[in-house]
């Protein structure tokens, strides 16, 4: 268990990484402003299209734990379930977090975000007051898919079963890291994502939606932390932990 001068620690780091240098500024200061769009990452692909390809009919368990089974199974992503991994956390806590796939280390690691990337993860739940036990962390593929993109044939089937996984989840707030889930959920790129707050309506009823980038993109892009802190505080106006 962790102590609370470590989760201090943690959260002062991330906003040191993040530029913060004063608690409350002098002057009034839009969290939604940003500057120039950055640069979109190059191994992020191009967009899915999947306006030609026919919907498969898909039988999803209408369980959240039959559900997260049934994605880990051979049936469901023709994918051997030893190679895949299951979401982690409290999907009762009100917060669920997508991302697009397990990183490298993962299947060694036990479990998601795991090394450099889940490292800078935890620093940044710690900054909202957060940390794995009080989300709810989902991948889009259970599995990491070859050459760490998903391609438009893989995505058809993901992007149903992730908008499936959180109407049964049914968080109040969605927080998308990295561009192939704010592809799913907002309808566009996540340069095109960021900034605003999006709805994702579902039968049973409205998720509030944020995307920002993915840990393991800004460590490649550690000027990017600033304006990833500004989409978490946009995320977070309202919550209560």
């Amino acid at each position: 268990m962790r102590t609370i001068n470590n989760d201090i620690e943690h959260t002062i780091g991330w906003w040191r990484e993040a530029g913060v240098d004063v608690i409350v500024g002098d002057e009034p200061r839009s969290w939604l402003e940003d500057a120039k769009p950055p640069e979109k990452d190059p191994k992020a692909g191009k967009s899915p299209k999947t306006a030609d390809m026919p919907a498969k009919p898909l039988q999803m368990p209408a369980d959240l734990a039959a559900f997260r089974a049934w994605l880990l199974s051979t049936e469901a992503l023709g994918a051997p379930a030893a190679d895949s991994l299951d979401a982690i956390g409290d999907p009762a806590s009100g917060l669920m977090i997508l991302v697009d796939m397990p990183e490298k280390d993962d299947r060694q690691g036990g479990q998601l975000l795991s090394g450099d990337t889940g490292r800078l993860f935890d620093r940044m739940l710690a900054a909202i007051g957060r940390d794995r036990a009080s989300a709810y962390i989902a991948p889009l593929a259970p599995m990491r898919v070859a050459g760490g993109t998903i391609d438009d044939n893989g995505f058809d089937i993901l992007a149903r079963a992730a908008r499936h996984h959180v109407a049964l989840a049914r968080p109040d707030r969605l927080l998308l890291m990295g561009d192939t889930p704010s592809r799913v959920f907002c309808g566009a790129s996540l340069n095109e994502s960021r900034g605003k707050k999006h709805i994702f309506n579902h039968d049973g009823g409205t998720v509030s939606v944020t995307a920002t980038f993915h840990p393991r993109f800004l460590l490649r892009q550690p000027r990017l932390k600033a304006q990833s802190w500004k989409d978490l505080q946009m995320m977070i106006e309202g919550m209560t932990a």
